[in-house]
């Protein structure tokens, strides 16, 4: 077998030449097989010549042979020369004649040699996670909103500040979709996120009164269901209701759980306030470590993994979609081709993070042992309300315990690396 190697980037080629005893051989073997199965007219079973096969099936036969020899030597070669294809090779040049050689060349991408630059001076952003007492008052207003009560009103029109308990009708244009129904919902009149036409059109009313209007939400409008369409609403009034909060005292504070004062409760809540802060703020400088160390890297990267990463954030982002109430059918007539070039500088990204982190784990020698594995499929299986063995045996039988592992990996050595440049 001669063999040829061409480099390009993350590209490698190779240029195989079978010899023809070997294809001469292989031959053989697919037309035995024919003469096994073939029927044709004028001869048994099992007995037509193989020059007849030969005649009457040469592409069957040639694409046969093809298909056995290919992958076979492909596999051989790139094992002997250490290379590690990440997809399947595209096969060009192809060249089978009888009594001749079995040529042809195979191009397919592998991983890159990385060489980490200075990732020891890499520094993270400290930021103050300090708690003001502002911020704890707010989150107490939150919740006493939470534990706020609704009260009647009776005999008067709806006003700002006001709840209008209501029921509603929300018919699309044709074509945009089935109708909106609602019943016993609340709309607060004026309120900071209550779509201004509706507040608009109930204030005044009284229980008891329809409103008829018309309200088209922009393409950004939260709810991917109604963004971009127009919907023409009929809306009963049933009641008027003025939300009262509880009084910010011991008692509030023993309502709210295991306190004994109040200022026991602001102190749980200056705790929590400082946790979040800090996970907040270490969440942002690990993404600029890692936008710092991919800036400090430039290497080529095998679109193959591009690929692959593009499809996992679509991925997310079509089940992100669905949970909002998407129908499969919106989905489908949606421009992935233009979703998919939207996602490639983010995907890059990713994968270049990725490769540089596995190959700082390689350098400081960070592992991930097989009782951190079982936590993950442990808290997995409670998520999914299985037993850790069946979850075990899917992500198994899935391939999918080694990008778990990588993950964890991944994420100790970001650790790893932020925790040194404090």
């Amino acid at each position: 077998m001669t063999v040829t190697e061409t480099q390009n980037n993350c590209t490698r080629e190779i240029e195989v030449e079978i010899p023809a005893d070997v294809v001469a051989r292989e031959t053989s073997v697919v037309l035995e097989r024919f003469q096994k199965h073939a029927r044709l007219p004028g001869f048994r079973k099992g007995k037509v010549p193989p020059s007849v096969l030969r005649q009457r099936f040469p592409e069957d036969i040639r694409s046969e042979v093809v298909e056995a020899l290919i992958p076979r030597y492909f596999r051989q070669e790139v094992e002997k020369r250490g290379l590690q294809p990440l997809s399947q090779p595209r096969v060009s040049d192809l060249h089978l004649a009888d009594g001749e050689a079995l040529r042809f060349k195979a191009s397919f991408e592998i991983m890159p040699e990385i060489q980490v630059a200075r990732y020891e001076e890499l520094r993270a952003e400290r930021t103050d996670t300090s708690v003001t007492d502002q911020e704890v008052e707010e989150a107490l207003g939150r919740l006493r909103e939470q534990q706020a009560t609704y009260n009647a009103v009776d005999d008067r029109e709806l006003r700002d500040g006001d709840f209008a308990r209501v029921s509603l009708v929300g018919t699309p244009q044709a074509g945009e979709g089935k109708p909106v129904t609602m019943d016993d919902v609340m709309v607060e009149i004026g309120g900071a996120t209550t779509v201004r036409d509706f507040s608009d059109n109930l204030r005044g009313a009284r229980p008891g009164e329809e409103r008829r209007f018309d309200v088209t939400y922009p393409e950004d409008f939260s709810d991917q269901r109604l963004a971009g369409k127009k919907l023409a609403y009929a809306i009963t009034i049933n009641a008027i209701k003025q939300k009262m909060l509880p009084e910010l005292n011991d008692d509030f504070a023993k309502s709210a759980g295991e306190f004994q004062s109040l200022e026991e409760l602001r102190a749980k809540v200056r705790e929590q306030l400082e946790a979040e802060k800090k996970h907040a703020a270490e969440h942002t400088a690990k993404d600029k470590l890692v936008d710092e160390l991919v800036r400090r890297n430039d290497f080529p990267i095998p679109e193959a993994l591009v690929d692959r990463q593009v499809d996992v954030r679509l991925e997310r982002g079509l089940r992100a979609l669905a949970a909002q109430g998407m129908r499969t059918e919106d989905m489908k007539k949606m421009d992935f081709s233009r979703l998919r070039a939207g996602q490639r500088e983010a995907a890059v990204r990713e994968v270049k993070a990725g490769l540089l982190l596995e190959k700082i784990a390689d350098l400081e020698k960070i592992s991930v042992s097989d009782e951190e594995i079982e936590q993950e499929v442990a808290a997995l299986a409670k998520q999914m309300q299985q037993t850790p063995e069946s979850v075990r045996a899917r992500l198994t039988r899935d391939g999918a315990l080694d990008r778990i592992r990588n993950r964890i990996r991944n994420e100790k050595t970001l650790d790893f690396l932020y925790r040194r440049s404090a």
